[in-house]
């Protein structure tokens, strides 16, 4: 592996988590009504550290395979809506739009995996926890909108 291509996908993933760090969650997300299976908060930097590395080389891994584009084409598509749901959703607090995109990113994190596992198992293997984290967090975001109707409905 060119572990300069690494370095470009990580630089990629790093844009996408400081989108979340320009935009914490702050006292107006602490105090909507959450589900029981809410994560800690401790653990959302922990997961997104080791999805983004994961991703990064699960990538830079596709990058030198040839007839990649459709797996390169997912993983842009993945990475441009993962770094735009924490401004729209922490920062807009837009509940319902948020939902909107991470049910897009949801569809793209799958289209990453299926793509990347057709060119590189292994690839595709390191995208699965990505998947599953996407999956837990588009349960969270359609419950926090379910809890808060009178938030969500202020929200487009």
């Amino acid at each position: 592996m060119d572990w300069s291509v690494f370095i470009l996908f990580f630089a990629a993933c790093a844009a996408a988590a400081a989108t979340g760090s320009m935009f914490p969650p702050g006292a107006w997300y602490r105090d909507l009504r959450k589900p029981f299976f809410t994560p800690p908060n401790w653990l959302f930097p922990v997961a997104w550290t080791v999805l983004y590395i994961a991703s990064a080389y699960a990538a830079a891994r596709v990058a030198l395979v040839a007839e990649n584009g459709h797996a390169m084409g997912f993983w842009a598509l993945q990475i441009a809506l993962n770094t735009l749901w924490s401004p729209v959703f922490f920062g807009l607090r837009r509940i319902r739009a948020g939902m909107v995109i991470l049910s897009a990113l949801w569809v793209a994190v799958l289209g990453t995996m299926l793509s990347f596992w057709a060119l590189d198992p292994l690839a595709g293997a390191l995208i699965v926890p990505y998947l599953l984290w996407v999956t837990i967090a588009g349960a969270l975001n359609f419950e926090v909108w379910r809890l808060n109707p009178e938030v969500a409905k202020g929200s487009a």
